[in-house]
């Protein structure tokens, strides 16, 4: 087994924001990393591998569930034999340690060769990275997953700061979306990225319209390589903006 030193493993931390862990995965092509990572998996999630038709969607997955396994062993203090994931009504997943559900929150995302991890205490979190590429229709896209001021701000700009600015919004969307759990049942044009996040600031309070009671922290993580956002439930006294 490869010890966890730097240029042994392809992820490394990343970010903290106030408890949660976030973990960077460099999913490019690594043969030595893809074989590391494939021994770590479970017979249903080297079936699972297997059926990934392109080698690309076989690396990211193979390698991000990896580094999810290391890392929640590692915090968790099992053995990956010990550790074994469920999955909610919408397919977000749940670690289980010797058959039992745990007390640890986390979530994965990928895009191209990069990857982002998020460990904390119990409470849903969710968390978002894209590749900032150029789309010929962004104004199009807009329109089915903004809401009415954000497309308003997007259309406003051009080249790359509309790019920049229709990422933004969408992993901070995504990231709530993820946290929540719902899936593809919530409609992202029926809520809007809060106001002073829009305007730049990397992080605000959010509270859906439906569901008033709960507030969600959110952070914009990004950097020059992509866009990411993370947003994770809130207990009152741990709201904080600006």
């Amino acid at each position: 087994m490869m010890q966890d030193r730097p240029g042994n493993v392809w992820w490394r931390p990343y970010r903290r924001v106030d408890d949660i862990d976030i973990f960077y995965a460099d999913l490019a092509p690594n043969d030595r990393f893809e074989a590391a990572a494939f021994g770590w998996l479970n017979k249903d999630e080297r079936s699972r591998w297997r059926k990934f038709m392109f080698p690309g969607p076989k690396r990211r997955f193979a390698l991000c569930r990896a580094a999810l396994r290391r890392i929640i062993c590692d915090r968790l203090s099992c053995t990956n034999d010990q550790l074994a994931f469920g999955e909610s009504e919408h397919g977000k997943p749940f670690a289980v340690v010797n058959g039992r559900q745990v007390s640890i929150s986390f979530n994965v995302t990928h895009s191209g060769p990069h990857g982002l991890l998020a460990f904390g205490s119990p409470g849903r979190i969710g968390v978002d990275v894209e590749e900032r590429r150029s789309y010929r229709h962004i104004d199009l896209l807009s329109e089915s997953v903004f809401g009415p001021n954000e497309r308003r701000e997007v259309k406003s700009l051009r080249g790359q700061q509309k790019i920049e600015l229709f990422f933004n919004l969408w992993t901070v969307k995504e990231s709530l979306v993820k946290a929540l759990g719902a899936g593809m049942s919530l409609d992202t044009s029926e809520f809007e990225v809060p106001e002073k996040m829009r305007r730049g600031d990397k992080r605000d309070v959010f509270v859906f319209p439906h569901l008033p009671k709960i507030k969600w922290q959110l952070e914009d993580i990004s950097d020059r390589r992509f866009a990411a956002a993370i947003a994770y439930e809130l207990r009152s006294s741990m709201v904080t903006s600006g």
